[in-house]
């Protein structure tokens, strides 16, 4: 059907000379394909835990009747202003 191109493992393992050039690819494609998967997860969980803080945040504001953007205006801190520009610490 196919015949082998080692006669042995140990000849696997040194892919003829050039082992350490084979494996160490190996390796690096291993790192990338982990940190490719695992990165967006953590990535994910703190998005997640970002938004039921911000849900808890204006929850506890609507509850209140406050203005959700208040402390940040007494701070002088606009995050959201009108003009789609972000400015921190300027008087408006």
């Amino acid at each position: 059907m196919f015949e082998l191109q080692f006669n042995n493992f140990g000849e696997f393992l040194d892919m003829g000379g050039y082992a350490f050039n084979v494996w160490t690819v190996y390796a690096l494609f291993a790192v990338f394909i982990l940190a490719n998967l695992l990165i967006p997860l953590r990535r994910r969980k703190q998005i997640i835990r970002e938004l039921k803080r911000r849900r808890i945040v204006n929850e506890g504001v609507t509850r209140t009747g406050g203005n959700p953007n208040q402390n940040q205006e007494r701070n002088g801190l606009n995050t959201y202003p009108a003009n789609g520009i972000d400015t921190v610490g300027e008087n408006q």
